[in-house]
């Protein structure tokens, strides 16, 4: 079935993508990473001594905040920072920073709103006109893209770099990949999907199971079959290799700087 998206695009095609490192000055690694108008800014600050209470002290320690664009947190973000901070402990290595704590700052940001500052701020003021706080599905893996970039750019040890993707399902039964926020409303499931992003990996084979065929974390949001799950399995899956290649070529172009800088 032939799918017609509002932007032009193909339903296993990706929005732009851009990422930038090393753009804030005080913590230790930042990230910034777009997709499309959806713009996402994470900053890490550590190691520093010491684990939270109930956190094991013989390892690492990853704490998430995530800074909703206004206002207070609210339900969904706080399930976002779960999410990321499971995702972060499967990539990175626990062992070699023991007894040590690593904040992961999220901000959530919004192209409309650089754009726009004076509507985007009747929209924060007057929310019966529009709903500014609801939290939208291309946001979690924007938020692990960026937190990956930005791990990389703090010098944290990792197993593997990782990507996200957001695949969601219509009524009409068909998949579609990264979709904006006007897709989103038309939609009834969405998977949020994090790979392996590379095939050189600390990690060993499991049951002679490549590590870049694995999943790292899965998350659905509304009512999908098994079959339409797997569909949007195997369609989040093709997009790694276009994200991952899009991740190297931004990390030597990065390096390559620093190189001629230093």
């Amino acid at each position: 079935m032939e799918i017609d998206r509002e932007d032009g695009r193909t339903p296993n095609q990706l929005r732009p993508l851009a990422c930038s490192r090393n753009i804030l000055h005080r913590p230790h690694g930042s990230a910034s990473w777009s997709q499309g108008d959806t713009k996402v800014l994470a900053a890490v600050y550590g190691p520093k001594p010491g684990t939270r209470k109930n956190e094991n002290p013989e390892k690492a320690c990853f704490e998430v905040i995530w800074k909703p664009k206004s206002g207070q947190i609210g339900k969904a973000e706080k399930e976002f920072e779960i999410i990321l901070k499971k995702t972060i402990h499967s990539i990175c290595v626990l062992t070699v920073n023991p007894n040590t704590t690593t904040s992961v700052i999220i901000q959530a940001s919004n192209m409309f709103q650089c754009l726009f500052p004076l509507l985007y701020m009747m929209m924060v003021l007057y929310p019966f006109f529009y709903n500014a706080r609801q939290p939208c599905h291309d946001l979690l893996p924007c938020a692990i893209n960026a937190a990956c970039a930005a791990l990389v750019d703090a010098g944290i040890p990792m197993k593997h770099l990782a990507v996200a993707i957001c695949c969601c399902l219509a009524d009409s039964g068909y998949v579609v990949l990264d979709p904006n926020k006007l897709e989103e409303k038309k939609m009834t499931a969405f998977a949020y999907l994090v790979f392996p992003n590379t095939t050189l990996s600390v990690l060993p084979e499991v049951e002679g199971e490549p590590v870049e065929h694995g999943i790292i974390t899965s998350v659905t949001h509304g009512v999908m079959s098994v079959d339409d799950y797997f569909l949007c399995v195997e369609t989040g899956r093709a997009a790694t290799a276009s994200l991952s290649a899009f991740f190297r070529k931004n990390f030597q172009q990065s390096q390559g700087a620093s190189s001629k800088a230093g």
